[in-house]
């Protein structure tokens, strides 16, 4: 296998990966019912417009209303700080939900992409619609899975070489 596709939250298996997921994410001294919530409740410049994007019934409704969202009612730097933002968001939901940072790095080294069907430029942002896009959602999965495995590799303590009293009484 040389890529994974995921799109659906409730798709099989790597649904998870999708910011739709229905999972809680810790983030800025709040609970989030998903990394999409996270992460749109970012965009907002005034309060008012931040709970109305987070009163949306449903993740989906979270997204489209913060995607219609008038230039004046987003944060001015929205477009510097999107990017860093979403990464510390990923890093949060596979770092508090250990099922799903199994998923993730059990998915080795292939390429992994978010795989819209409507065409559109968030779609082709985020993921790719029929082979074309930028797919930071994947690329971002893919650089967390990276870091997450050099995380593990640290935690693991190497086999230190014993002395020779060690190895006498051995």
């Amino acid at each position: 296998m040389d890529e994974i596709r995921f799109y659906r939250a409730n798709g099989e298996t790597y649904g998870c990966f999708s910011n739709l997921y229905r999972r809680p994410v810790e983030f800025e001294d709040e609970v989030f019912d998903t990394a999409e919530h996270a992460y749109q409740a970012g965009k907002a410049r005034k309060p008012e417009v931040r709970k109305w994007i987070l009163s949306a019934p449903s993740p989906a409704l979270v997204a489209m209303a913060a995607h219609g969202l008038y230039w004046w009612d987003i944060r001015s730097d929205w477009s510097k700080i999107k990017f860093d933002r979403m990464r510390q968001v990923l890093k949060a939901k596979f770092s508090q939900h250990e099922d799903l940072q199994e998923i993730l790095l059990s998915t080795g080294d292939v390429r992994l992409v978010e795989s819209a069907t409507v065409d559109n430029p968030v779609n082709r942002l985020w993921g790719e619609v029929k082979g074309h896009g930028k797919n930071r959602l994947g690329q971002m999965l893919m650089e967390l899975r990276a870091q997450l495995r050099l995380e593990a590799a640290a935690t693991v303590k190497p086999r230190g070489r014993r002395s020779s009293k060690e190895r006498l009484a051995a």
